[in-house]
């Protein structure tokens, strides 16, 4: 009733005007020159509105998005919830030999690295397996579409960098490549890790005088060149002299990745592969890595689901695929560790993983998530992730309207959200049984994740959750911050305007959660 009620009072909110914001934080507004429609700011205590401006303006939240996907993960899927790895087959060893398909079965594990792909790969030559005579299937087939990441436009102009990786549900040490850069005398030494089979680096950058800590600003796009099955990674710009710094890049496809860390950390443990390493629903030998894989259903106690037909085709009921068994697994650590990661440190792609997992998992108390059952509808894995959040919310009687969902990260140009509605996310995450965890998840000012930096000065200091998110032309914080009596308050801000830019967006949100922090 009480969450209702302010609700209620947030939608009967008008057009914006001075008179909705403290002096102060009208002041701060000002000086920046920022219209007061590019702003949206609730500030909630108790039952009590103390500031109430633009509540019902649908804008862009950047990541302030993830509260709606880490709240009702939380919610729906609960703390004990762990995504997993599969390694499977239906053929039998003899001498040593598998002989048939090796299948290697994504289930949205974020800690799937190449540590770990190492000890699963290393339990199967325990069980005497140092051959394969099948095929190596990689099984992404639990989101669909299985490879967003194929035909992705580059959401900006660093396609490379580590917050633009798109998931999937077989993601490896997050697509990244680890280069040391260690310049000395006239050349840039490269380091790459980890590695891979028939991939190598090579520096194109010119030596500069720059100051080593400046050394992105000469940092240009890498790409790659192919000659045969060989792959090399291109460093291009220019780099300060006597400088040793390290960075991550995506430029290597998902499959190109999996497949070449896969079979040199095989050959490394003394193993061998006789077919190839393909993707599950592409043919053996027909298909390139980046090729349209068909829908299965996929299940971690059962057999490989068989594959679908396109909707408009016209095809027999399929023969099941062999039962497999499993060889090895690995689990992840547990949803809340994972949220940690992404509200404190706005990790993307463990979002969208989460996201995606809304649509296609369900917690199991003994494997830690299991596929959730087909239910014949041929909706997407993020058509069914926006029904869970929405579902969600309408048990909690927040009102969804204007609400846009894209991946559940923030990291979007069409997602859009109200300050009221994550103000009603805020209420509802302190009556949650997971509040604790919901709460922990969240930077705490002047102290850890996006928030380490911000405050140190102010009362609100160790005193305030906040989530942070921008984006170009977007700055927005959304969280708790404890006032002058000691009492727990909410607060949104969302700045929607170019001038934001440049700190001006930063100064004015941190004026709003200090002014919070000071009233009593």
């Amino acid at each position: 009733m009480f969450r209702r009620l302010i609700l209620a009072a947030l939608i009967s909110t008008g057009t914006a005007h001075a008179a909705d914001l403290p002096e102060p934080i009208s002041a701060l507004l000002q000086a920046a020159h920022i219209p007061l429609e590019g702003a949206g700011i609730v500030v909630l205590r108790g039952d009590t509105t103390l500031v109430s401006h633009n509540a019902q303006q649908s804008m862009q939240p950047a990541s302030t998005m993830k509260l709606f996907t880490t709240m009702t993960a939380l919610e729906q899927l609960g703390p004990a919830f762990r995504g997993r790895t599969e390694f499977r087959s239906s053929a039998d060893v003899v001498n040593g030999v598998l002989q048939g398909d090796l299948i290697l079965r994504g289930g949205g594990d974020v800690d799937l690295n190449e540590d770990v792909l190492l000890h699963m790969l290393q339990a199967l030559r325990n069980q005497g397996i140092r051959k394969i005579k099948g095929d190596v299937i990689l099984d992404r087939q639990l989101f669909q579409p299985a490879r967003p990441d194929v035909g992705q436009p580059p959401f900006d102009e660093f396609p490379w960098a580590y917050y633009n990786v798109i998931p999937d549900a077989l993601l490896t040490n997050t697509n990244l490549l680890k280069v040391e850069m260690r310049s000395t005398g006239n050349k840039v030494g490269l380091v790459m890790m980890p590695e891979m089979d028939k991939v190598s680096i090579r520096s194109d950058m010119k030596l500069s005088d720059a100051p080593c800590a400046s050394w992105e600003q000469g940092w240009r796009s890498p790409d790659i060149s192919r000659s045969g099955d060989k792959i090399e990674v291109v460093l291009h710009g220019s780099y300060p002299k006597n400088c040793i710094k390290s960075t991550s890049v995506d430029v290597l496809d998902h499959h190109d990745y999996l497949e070449r860390l896969l079979r040199a950390t095989w050959r490394k443990l003394g193993g061998s592969i006789v077919g190839d390493v393909r993707e599950a629903g592409v043919p053996a030998a027909t298909a390139t890595p980046t090729a349209t894989v068909t829908t299965s259903a996929t299940a971690s106690d059962a057999a490989t689901a068989p594959e679908s037909a396109p909707a408009d085709a016209q095809t027999p009921t399929p023969t099941p695929a062999p039962a497999t068994r499993l060889l090895a697994e690995h689990v992840s650590r547990p949803l809340p560790e994972m949220l940690r990661d992404i509200n404190k440190f706005s990790d993307n792609t463990l979002a969208r993983t989460v996201f995606l997992m809304l649509g296609s998992l369900q917690a199991d108390p003994v494997l830690g998530s299991r596929p959730i059952a087909p239910d014949g509808s041929q909706a997407s894995t993020p058509m069914r992730a926006e029904t869970a959040i929405r579902s969600w919310l309408q048990n909690q009687r927040i009102d969804a309207n204007g609400l846009v969902f894209d991946n559940g990260s923030g990291l979007s140009r069409t997602e859009r959200a109200t300050p009221a509605q994550l103000a009603g996310v805020l209420q509802a995450g302190l009556k949650s049984l997971w509040m604790p965890e919901f709460l922990s998840s969240l930077p705490i000012a002047a102290t850890d994740g996006t928030m380490r930096k911000r405050l140190k000065d102010s009362p609100a200091a160790l005193r305030a959750r906040i989530k942070t998110g921008s984006l170009k032309s977007v700055i927005a914080i959304a969280g708790y911050v404890t006032d002058a009596n000691n009492q727990p308050c909410i607060v949104v801000a969302i700045l929607n305007d170019e001038h934001v830019a440049n700190g001006a967006g930063r100064t004015v949100l941190d004026g709003v959660i200090d002014w919070v922090a000071r009233s009593k």
